[in-house]
């Protein structure tokens, strides 16, 4: 049986990044690039035209930025997923596009492999941060004054709360299965009320969240 590729959707006004993506993502065997975009505006319309699984999403673009594009692609309901590709100087922008939707962000300096394990996992319906970028988050928010009363940890039981750490550090239920020796159901259950409990709707925001109010091993 072929396994069905991953299809990708690159929105960025600058040629060479655009460019420069397509000829890495080709690279690999699972996936493929379906469509190139320059603008906001270009990017929504052909993610209705060509419904790709994932959409790289330059911030900073003409005519309809990236949250712009972010916040009408997710009012339409597309299933596409949105990774988010940024620099350092965007971190500011980030919460907003966290409490959007997007499913994951990466420095458009990261290494090549970060790129594609970050497709991998969002298609993957997991959620996938640069370990920089999560940094910048964190500092970010205690400049907000976030505050470690703000989380009640009585909320979750000892093994949620075992599970968030190890969503916030990037893993995937899998991993999580494999570090706490049990099966991929159980992690999926503890997910499912971990999102309930502390009020999320993905993991990406689940990781924000233990990031901000300093949720560390136990």
């Amino acid at each position: 049986m072929i396994k069905s590729k991953i299809k990708v959707l690159i929105a960025d006004d600058h040629a060479l990044m655009r460019q420069g993506l397509k000829q890495i993502l080709e690279l690999e065997d699972d996936i493929e690039v379906v469509g190139l975009a320059i603008n906001g505006e270009e990017t929504i319309k052909k993610t209705q035209q060509l419904k790709p699984h994932i959409v790289l999403l330059d911030i900073n673009m003409p005519q309809m930025n990236g949250i712009q594009a972010l916040r009408r692609l997710k009012d339409m309901g597309v299933d596409a997923r949105i990774i988010m590709l940024t620099i350092h100087e965007d971190k500011e922008y980030l919460f907003e596009t966290i409490n959007i939707g997007a499913s994951g962000y990466v420095l458009k300096d990261a290494e090549s492999s970060s790129l594609t394990k970050a497709i991998r996992d969002v298609y993957a319906g997991d959620s996938y941060i640069h370990p920089s970028l999560a940094s910048s988050l964190v500092r970010e928010f205690n400049k907000r004054g976030s505050t470690d009363e703000e989380f009640k940890r009585e909320r979750l039981t000892r093994r949620e709360y075992e599970v968030l750490i190890l969503i916030a550090e990037g893993q995937n239920n899998k991993e999580i299965a494999e570090s706490l020796f049990i099966s991929e159901k159980t992690v999926k259950n503890h997910v499912s009320n971990i999102f309930k409990k502390i009020d999320v709707n993905d993991r990406t925001q689940a990781a924000i969240y233990a990031y901000k109010h300093n949720i560390k091993k136990i």
